[in-house]
């Protein structure tokens, strides 16, 4: 039963065709460019600080600027605002070379300073510490090693103890994204599922398509990713191990196999299925018995399932009302007569819960938003009150938390083209990911590293 929603970000159409476009244009170009950061709108005073690069102790030239990963991602974050080094009327390495009313008169807040040490060959000591410049006051002192291939997962590291330091939120600059990329040439189109730092560098190709590649989620471990390939013209879904780049096919049943999340445990998906009676409905499947569970059976279009944190519901849309909106049901199919969620709004769509659970992140439509397509909290605690965090896009889409729950990525079009843009879970600040060119989208934030 054919049903189309025109207007809304996603084609209702081609979903029943097969879930092979997202949003309802591309543009031709190269999605082999790194992406840039750009802050669209900040807090009204972002932090002074100072990040003094690191002294060195080694032979031959440093290795690595440290100092100018840390200068970046403080400042990317939109919270803090970092001195320019060629404004710096010191560069003090050790605590007994700060004058920190020098540092006051430069209006400074707070100062990070650090050394790098070479120990063996390739392999460095990097210790840093951070002084409070109004009170004098050493907040934070650290030491951590490194080899010459990780310095810039320790600069990350260093960003991250500094964020969560000042602000009291945990950094999120050391954790990983992934999303789909598209390029054309011609009638030809390539996909390609691309897994990168936060900050969009050390991107690495971890699937590539002549046919559509779509929905990628993380498992909790973040050392697997599961998502839809096309290739044969079958929606099928796989689950990639990103260390040894072994994939396993785990769903080509008749039909539809889309929509893919992991559970808490990762011992199971959601995800969505057609199978042989044609009807979009949302199951669980264990991946190591190969047990599919159905937990809805209904006429309607239901899909994007999305676990709560404890594993005990799954967040669905469904446009059983007459539009898309939220529901909800418990994971262990003890019943199918699924919650409403949602109620503000047209059209609610894409769910996808914070980490703490109090919290559903969705692509929303009200008169509020002038009939655009914006990225929008329900707060669970509160009656479900919507709060919309997007304010310039047109078609945002497909939003996913980053594991602090403070932030969250998500796709957006900007000159004709799909990029990712990133919005504080308050709104407050908001940021764009551009490619150098080319289309990209469908992002999901990784979980915090594991040792």
């Amino acid at each position: 039963m054919a049903r189309e929603y025109a207007n809304g970000p996603m084609r209702w159409t081609a979903l029943l065709a097969g879930c092979v476009a997202v949003f309802l244009a591309v543009a031709a170009g190269s999605a082999r460019a790194q992406l840039n950061i750009r802050v669209t709108q900040g807090i009204d005073r972002p932090v002074p600080i100072a990040i003094v690069p690191f002294g060195w102790q080694g032979t031959g030239e440093q290795p690595y600027d440290v100092a100018a990963v840390i200068t970046a991602d403080l400042g990317n974050s939109g919270r803090f605002d970092p001195m320019p080094v060629s404004d710096m009327i010191s560069r003090p390495t050790n605590p007994t070379q700060i004058n920190f009313q020098d540092w006051r008169v430069s209006d400074v807040d707070y100062l990070l300073i650090g050394q790098m040490t070479e120990t063996s060959p390739n392999n460095y000591g990097l210790q840093f510490q951070l002084f409070n410049v109004r009170s004098s006051q050493q907040l934070l002192a650290f030491r951590l090693t490194s080899d010459r291939n990780n310095l810039r997962a320790a600069a990350h590291r260093i960003a991250d103890m500094v964020f969560e330091e000042l602000t009291g939120i945990p950094g999120v600059f050391g954790t990983q994204i992934a999303y789909i990329s598209e390029e054309r040439n011609g009638d030809r189109r390539r996909y390609q599922l691309i897994v990168a730092d936060a900050d969009g560098e050390n991107r690495v190709v971890v699937a590539e398509s002549s046919q559509p590649l779509m929905s990628p989620a993380w498992s909790p471990d973040g050392r697997r990713i599961a998502y839809v390939s096309f290739e044969g013209n079958q929606s099928a879904v796989y689950v990639q191990t990103l260390r040894t780049g072994t994939r396993e096919r785990v769903s080509m049943r008749a039909g539809h196999n889309g929509a893919p999340a992991f559970s808490p445990d990762g011992r199971r998906l959601a995800l969505t299925l057609s199978l042989v009676e044609g009807n979009f409905d949302i199951y669980t499947l264990d991946l190591g018995t190969q047990v599919l569970r159905r937990l809805t059976d209904h006429a309607a279009i239901d899909s994007e399932p999305a676990w709560s944190p404890d594993g005990q519901t799954i967040y669905f849309m469904s446009d059983r009302s007459g539009a898309p909106q939220i529901y909800r049901i418990p994971a262990d199919g003890s019943s199918r007569s699924p919650q409403r969620v949602t109620f503000e709004g047209s059209y609610n769509a894409r769910p996808r819960v914070s980490p703490d659970g109090n919290f559903l992140a969705v692509v929303h439509r009200s008169d509020l938003t002038q009939g655009n397509f914006r990225i929008a909290s329900v707060d669970l605690r509160r009656n479900n009150a919507i709060t919309v965090l997007s304010r310039r896009g047109q078609l945002d889409e497909s939003p996913s938390y980053a594991p602090n729950g403070a932030v969250l990525i998500y796709a957006t079009r900007a000159g004709g083209r799909g990029v990712l843009a990133t919005v504080t879970s308050d709104g407050r600040i908001q940021q764009q990911i551009e490619s150098g060119a080319g289309d990209v989208r469908e992002p999901v934030w990784g979980p915090f590293p594991r040792p």
